[in-house]
This record gives structure tokens, sequence and C-alpha cells, in this order.
């Protein structure tokens, strides 16, 4: 059984970064991955759009990821590709398989969980229909077109405006498909804004929100669906079926952290997140084990995944080095309007300002964040425009981290839009 100092699952963008820094702390980093190659799920987001906050350029997924692995090769970071892990043990036993080595134990000082997170799928909604063939998650749909070169469709309908879904009506639309309707039971979209306007505005692909699918027709294939509007307790309206005649469907309604080894380890999840409790350095409530990039919350950016996953690294090695130390814990809590507040605990002990990130619940306008500790407001922000598909952040200096007296709540107030 070989020993590393860190060992990080997962070789996306979150697992580069946090080897990368993990590394030039003093570590020695092995980084496992499933696939045939590290970067992750940017290998197949050829659009444009990345490192626009990092490196102030726009970049495509394949490189964003190609400046990362450029620097793990730098590096004598041990890699290993197509090795899937099998179980993870609260005292940082790896198991994994690969077809070289096949079943084989690793030992490390530290754990940093980067394995992104999955798609939601159709079995998860409640739609009434057969199951023909036409039918792809929004992810699995630009594998195929992007990666593979097939087409899965001509005639398509989404369902969800989530990120993935939005990318994919403009690309299916310059593939030469034609995109009928993205359909979103919410009110808002879920995905960013600037991907509602470059992937269906200029492309005049209507939005439909407030809608669902009720029904998928078709027995082999797809033939066509049936959409109607929602009320506000989701449920459909008689007389506002909408029906288009389509070969495919694409799904996407969220992404779900591929929590499988966070939960076989022990560590406690966060009900709104679905993802591990962490303290502001990313250590879960298992010492020596660390998170960071979707696994942990779903990002919308990437720019923020790299971000993150540094603050990871650095922990990670730190704790590898020099063990865990005593501490002072107060926790976060999501208030008015707000879903949820990231990290869950503030260790007082640790050195430096602590950047709270949360999402909202509607979108607003006009709005005022407050960190508030019992009766006592910490920090006030204002902003211009708050929406659900994009999350938020406020950074709390070091000096009020140290003198917290109890928990805190972030909350949002603001006019609704």
């Amino acid at each position: 059984m070989k020993n590393y100092d860190v060992i990080v699952i997962g070789g996306g963008p979150a697992g580069l970064a946090a080897a990368i820094r993990a590394y030039d702390l003093g570590a020695e980093v092995l980084i496992i991955e499933r696939e045939e190659i590290t970067g992750g799920i940017l290998n197949q987001c050829i659009h444009n759009g990345f490192g626009l906050a990092r490196f102030k350029e726009s970049l495509s997924g394949p490189e964003y990821a190609a400046r990362f692995i450029d620097e793990v090769c730098k590096r004598d970071i041990s890699v290993m590709t197509n090795t899937t892990v099998l179980s993870l043990s609260a005292d940082k036993k790896v198991t994994a398989i690969n077809q070289t080595d096949g079943i084989f134990t690793l030992q490390a000082k530290a754990i940093i969980l980067a394995m992104g997170c999955r798609e939601r799928s159709k079995g998860a909604l409640n739609i009434a229909g057969t199951r023909p063939a036409g039918l792809y998650s929004a992810g699995s749909a630009q594998k195929y077109v992007n990666i593979k070169g097939y087409l899965p469709g001509k005639e398509v309908v989404i369902l969800g405006s989530g990120d993935i879904g939005l990318i994919m009506a403009r690309r299916m639309t310059l593939e030469g498909a034609k995109v009928h309707a993205v359909c979103e039971i919410m009110p808002y979209s879920s995905g960013l804004k600037r991907n509602i306007v470059q992937c269906l505005d200029d492309f005049g692909i209507p939005l439909y929100l407030n809608h669902t699918v009720l029904k998928i027709e078709g027995n082999d294939r797809v033939t066509g669906v049936v959409i109607a509007q929602v009320d506000k307790d989701k449920k459909p309206i008689p007389g506002t079926e909408k029906h288009f005649d389509c070969d495919t469907v694409l799904f996407s309604v969220g992404l779900i952290p591929e929590n499988e080894l966070t939960k076989e380890a022990g560590i406690e999840l966060c009900g709104a997140t679905k993802g591990a409790l962490v303290y502001q350095n990313r250590e879960t409530t298992i010492d020596g084990i660390f998170a960071c990039g979707n696994v942990l919350h779903v990002h919308d950016l990437v720019d923020f995944v790299s971000e993150e996953a540094e603050i990871a690294g650095a922990a990670a090695a730190k704790y590898a080095l020099s063990g865990s130390k005593e501490r002072s814990v107060v926790n976060t809590f999501a208030g008015d309007n707000v879903s949820y507040v990231l990290p869950q605990k503030i260790d007082k002990n640790i050195e430096g300002n602590v950047k709270l990130f949360f999402r909202v619940k509607k979108a607003l306008e006009k709005c005022t964040v407050k960190v508030i500790c019992g009766e006592q407001v910490l920090l006030e922000k204002k902003k211009r425009v708050v929406r659900p598909g994009e999350m938020e952040n406020v950074i709390l200096p070091e000096s009020l981290v140290s003198e917290l007296g109890g928990d805190i709540s972030v909350v949002l107030e603001g006019k609704e839009i």
C-alpha cells in the first residue's frame, strides 16, 4: 500500500487546481481520474466564456482545462487515469481499480474530494409516456455532438433552462436542428442571464417560463411532446396545453453532487447544497478530508471552482504536513430570501477573510445583503439585481471573523422582479 500526503479524487478543473496548490506548498500529491484524460466536463464544453474572471480572457472549456493540465505536467504530481475509486474510509484509505493494477489500496494523510456532479435524469421526473429513443440529458447530448460527432435529433424540445440546456439549444441549432422550445417549470431561468441572451434570444428560440412537459409521445422514437403552463403550486393548468412535433427531448433539470464516496466515508451532508458540510478552508466534518468544486455545491462559473479548489488544496497540504489544530466554531445559516450559505461552519482560529457564497430564492432588484450575528448587523452590501441562477458572495473581513460571538445568518432584502 503506497502512501501519499494528499490524494485528489477527480481530475476535473477542481481536482487539477487543488493538486497544483497542494504540491506548491510541499505535499506529495496523487490525482485519481476515472476517464482517459484529465480535464473533466470541460473537455466537452467547446463553447467559449470560460476564464473571464480568472484569466481576463474568453476561453473554451478545453483551453481552460489545458492551462491547468500544463501546470500539472510541469510538476512532479502523480496522475492515475482510467482509475475508478471504489471506496473511501474515514481513516483516509482509498480503494481503487484499474486495468493495470487491478484492485489496490492507497493511504493518504489528507484527501480532496473533487468528483463533480451528475445530471438529474428523466427518471426523477413524473412525466407520462413510454420510454422511446430520443430522450437524453443535455450533458449526454453535448458529449454525443462535441466529442463523438453524432447529432441526436433534428426536431428538439428542451425541458429545463439550466446552463447546459441553454448551451445545447444553441449548439443543436448551429448543427442544423430545429429547437422548438425551452420549457422551465419555475418563473425564472436557472441559467446565467448571459446564456439566455446568447443562446436563446440571439437565435430566436422561445423560453416558456412556468411551463413543463406533461406527456412524451412515441413508442420506438419520440414523435412529440405536450407542454402546459403550471400554477403557483406547480400543477398544470387545464386548457394551456401546447403540442410540439419532435424527435428528441433534452433534459436540463438540475445537477446533483456526486457524493457516494462522501457518504461512505461518513461525512455529514448539507440538505440544501446536497454536498458536504464544510469549514471555510473546505474541510469536511471528518478531519483531513476536504471537498471543492461541484461535488460540494453546484457552481455557475469554473473560475470560482478553481478559486475554491485552491483553498482546499492549500488546507489539505497544511493538514498533511502539520496535522489538525483546535477549533473555535460558529455556524452560518440562510436567512430571508436565501436558499443556502457556504461554508456552513466558520473556524475562528483560521486566519484570513471568509468569502460567504450564497444563492437566492427569487429574482430581486435594489437589494441589500446583510450578515447578522444575533441582533447585530456585521456587514451590509448593496446589489443591483440578484437571480437564483447566479451564485452571489460577500466577504467577511478577518477582523470581524475573529470577534464573532455566535452563529451568523445571511439575509437579503429587495424588491421582487
